[in-house]
């Protein structure tokens, strides 16, 4: 308190004279109408100022606030649009006739009873190794299993490997391990169709007989000797062919049907009756 006393009386001057000139200013704004109105006319400016600031200033914090929300609704619409793609997508390819696209009119529709045919949607895919494979969003929960076979709406893709509730995963065509039989369509001629690596775009099919008759532009399909495919599934297109090392077989350059790398919806097909005859085809090698 004594400092606060002595500060008073050392700035006493001071003091004074602002006192002095608090009451000159009021009494220049109670008695002159000119400055009257320039003093009330700063004043509201001043204060017409610091309100644009201070509205400024929420209106950034509510701008803000406003802004995530935003971001929160746009991204729930990308994922009501993400889905209803994926609807669509199933929509489309369910709706396909396998008579006319995947079977390209090769068999009778009653040969395909007894096979069922679910569509899945891949959500990951891989062409760039000697070893790929495709993930789809289908499991044994959606009735898919191990050893079935896989097309596009252009032709084969793979088999199914492995499978869990949710998802599969396919061993693309374009795996050096994969090993499929195939046949010049109309023709009884076939052998096994397999991927060299690098051009993601050609298989050869080898083993086919010196005898065979083919030419450049003809249809290669699956034969339908095995549990896996129906016959006549589109494969691809003859492009050329050479003889293999021992002069006893050709080996054809085949052009697949299926662009691997754009890749959206499949079609996994299962043979009803795969367990039964891979059974029976086990029993019977077993007596040899």
């Amino acid at each position: 308190m004594r400092k606060l006393i002595e500060f008073l009386v050392a700035k006493r001057h001071w003091l004074l004279f602002l006192f002095c000139e608090i009451i000159s200013f009021v009494l220049i704004y109670h008695n002159n109408a000119y400055q009257h109105g320039i003093i009330l006319s700063a004043a509201n400016s001043i204060t017409g100022s610091i309100t644009s600031l201070s509205n400024s200033i929420v209106s950034y914090f509510d701008l803000q606030k406003a802004n995530l929300n935003l971001i929160e609704r746009n991204a729930r619409l990308e994922m009501e649009v993400a889905a209803l793609q994926e609807q669509l997508e199933e929509i489309k390819i369910a709706n396909i006739p396998f008579g006319k696209v995947f079977l390209k009119d090769s068999i009778l529709p009653d040969s395909l009873l007894k096979y069922d045919y679910i569509t899945a949607n891949v959500v990951n895919n891989s062409t760039i190794y000697m070893t790929n494979y495709i993930t789809v969003n289908k499991g044994y929960k959606d009735g898919i299993r191990p050893d079935m076979g896989v097309v596009s709406p252009d032709g084969v893709v793979g088999i199914v490997k492995t499978v869990n509730k949710n998802y599969s995963v396919v061993i693309s065509l374009l795996n050096v391990k994969l090993k499929m039989s195939c046949k010049v369509k109309n023709t009884n001629y076939f052998g096994s169709l397999s991927w060299k690596g690098g051009n993601v775009q050609y298989a050869y099919l080898e083993e086919l007989p010196t005898h065979s008759v083919f030419q450049i532009g003809d249809t290669i399909v699956t034969s339908g000797y095995s549990a896996v495919f129906p016959p006549g599934i589109m494969v691809g297109v003859l492009e050329s062919y050479d003889k293999q090392h021992d002069d006893n077989f050709f080996s054809l350059k085949v052009k697949l049907a299926t662009d691997f790398q754009s890749l959206t919806s499949l079609c996994i097909i299962g043979n009803k009756n795969q367990n039964e005859q891979l059974t029976t085809e086990k029993e019977a090698k077993k007596n040899d």
